[in-house]
This record gives C-alpha cells, structure tokens and sequence, in this order.
C-alpha cells in the first residue's frame, strides 16, 4: 500500500519499516536499459552474458536501488520527504525472474540548522532481498522530511 498523508517527522520513530517486492522481468530490463542508457551487454545480451562469469545476464545493480527509492518514496514515507542521500553496496548479482523485497528501516531521528531553518532528517537502512532471502544490496539513506 502506498502512502499519501503528509509526511510528518513526529509520526517515525526507530524502528518504523516497510517494504515492497517486484519480480524482474525481461521487459523491465529493456526498460531500464532504455531509461539509464546503460546497455552493456552483460545486462542486454544474452550470448555475451553466456561466455561471462555468472553465465547469464545480470539486471543492473541500479534496479535494487530504485526499488530502494520505491520503499522510500511511496511505502515508508510519501509526500514531504526527500531522498537526501544512499549509500549502497552490491552483494550478490540479481537475474531476470528473481523476486526482489526492498526492507526500509529508520534507525535514527535527529535534526539540524540549515539556512533555512531547523531540517528534519531520519537515517534509514536499506535492504533488498531475492526470493532465497539473500541479502542482494545493502545499504543507508537519508531521507529529509520537509
């Protein structure tokens, strides 16, 4: 379910998550392929993935990260907070078929003075998980609530 209320930083606390899943198909590839202009053949053809190490294609590591971006944008939070920053690390290559879970958790509240005032800011770990449960990407956002 996706959020549409006003963010409000009081309504989050450590610990509060969600998540969201998507299985990856060929089209989506394509897509994002089409979309970040990123068409190395190790994600785009399969008979030069086939002579590479995992000997198949591999979805691009961005696709986590934009499912990250989901988890964020629309099931934890909504209108009123912005994606600051990630940071995030590639564990384990995703394939065409692979159901992912992105996990978001906040783990830290805290604010700052900025120029225009005191900025609301929650520290988020983020996950996605294939359908093995394996940690595929890991990582941490901030995320600035508005």
């Amino acid at each position: 379910m996706s959020k549409t209320e006003i963010v409000k930083f009081d309504d989050y606390e450590e610990g509060t998550s969600a998540s969201c899943s998507k299985t990856i198909t060929e089209a989506d590839v394509t897509l994002f392929a089409g979309i970040s202009g990123d068409f190395n053949p190790l994600h785009v053809n399969e008979e030069f993935a086939k002579t590479q190490m995992f000997g198949t294609r591999v979805v691009h590591g961005a696709f986590s990260s934009a499912l990250i971006s989901a988890v964020l944008g629309v099931h934890l939070f909504g209108p009123g907070a912005l994606y600051a920053s990630q940071k995030v690390v590639f564990k384990k290559p995703v394939f065409i078929g692979d159901t992912l879970t992105a996990v978001a958790t906040v783990t830290k509240k805290y604010t700052k003075e900025g120029k225009s005032g005191v900025l609301q800011f929650l520290d988020v770990e983020t996950k996605v998980l294939n359908q093995k449960n394996e940690v595929v990407t890991d990582g941490e956002a901030q995320v600035l609530v508005m």
